[in-house]
């Protein structure tokens, strides 16, 4: 599961931590040496992990904003200032100025 770093009131900057770089060699690795019956499971693995590396941090960004909303319970309109509430009650670290800047990312990225 990815997660942000930086998330702190005091700080509004949020960095995306992605590690595909390193796990689809891995996966490539493995699918070069795998038994038939392991090889449909694998080619899927290197296709989620390659389109993950292809994502722009501004989707990743949106993707996590709506799995911690989801987290949450909350499934109303993501514009309301009740989706950002749930978005802070989600992370009690984030900022208001960062869950809001979240939130408009999110709008703008599709799901």
């Amino acid at each position: 599961m990815m997660e942000l770093a930086g998330l702190h009131r005091k700080h509004n900057h949020l960095v995306v931590i992605r590690d595909a770089d390193v796990v689809a060699p891995a996966l490539r690795e493995a699918l070069a040496q795998a038994s038939p019956e392991e090889r449909p499971g694998l080619e899927r693995a290197v296709a989620l992990v390659e389109s993950t590396a292809q994502a722009t941090e501004a989707k990743l960004r949106a993707d996590w904003t709506r799995a911690r909303l989801a987290a949450v319970g909350f499934t109303g309109d993501l514009s309301s200032v009740a989706a950002t509430k749930a978005l802070r009650q989600a992370e009690p670290k984030l900022s208001l100025l960062a869950a809001v800047q979240l939130q408009r990312e999110a709008l703008t990225q599709p799901e």
